[in-house]
């Protein structure tokens, strides 16, 4: 009984002592990660979109639009061609704008959001919006096209205005203060 006792902690002792190999994993590892997917499907969001508009300004043969370096594209409704003023960082503008999706219909009209006073750059509004109103004068009007980015983005505005939603703005320029 003693020399079985002492047999079988000597097998036990000899197997504890043998060296472990490393689990190799059940899954390999993915070729791509999901921040990577997430920016795949950020760009192809953002061609689809691009295209949505070009396609949307061809269609719109009354209006020349340009290409804004902020990524939006815009055409004047009414030009000032005088040496005015455009609002820069810090002013206080006043101006009327409306929302239209691009088949023109008017999501939140002018009436319903009223004359906006906007400190420019220190206040939170649309972005396309706070880039777009530094290319204006007192009394210009211009029509805006805001990618999602530009606009609402992926949460949209939370009620009529729906994520990765390209939109319109007709916005008029009352005053700078």
């Amino acid at each position: 009984m003693k020399h079985s006792c002492y047999l079988i902690f000597g097998i036990l002792f000899l197997v504890s002592c043998t060296t472990s190999k490393p689990r190799r994993p059940i899954n390999p590892k993915p070729s791509t990660t999901i921040f990577q997917d997430n920016i795949e499907t950020t760009k192809r969001l953002f061609q689809l979109e691009k295209n949505e508009i070009i396609a949307f300004i061809k269609k719109d043969t009354s209006n020349e639009y340009k290409t804004s370096s902020n990524g939006f594209w815009y055409t004047y409704i009414t030009k000032v061609e005088a040496d005015l003023a455009m609002p820069k960082i810090g002013d206080i503008v006043e101006l009327q704008y409306d929302i239209r999706d691009l088949n023109n219909t008017i999501i939140y009209s002018k009436e319903v959001l009223g004359t906006k006073n906007y400190k420019v750059d220190k206040e939170d509004f649309i972005a396309g919006i706070q880039k777009g109103i530094k290319l204006m004068k007192i009394g210009e009007t211009i029509t805006f096209v805001f990618p999602s980015y530009n606009a609402f983005g992926i949460s949209g505005d939370g009620n009529k205005i729906g994520i990765n939603k390209t939109i319109k703005s007709r916005v008029t320029l009352l005053n700078i203060k």
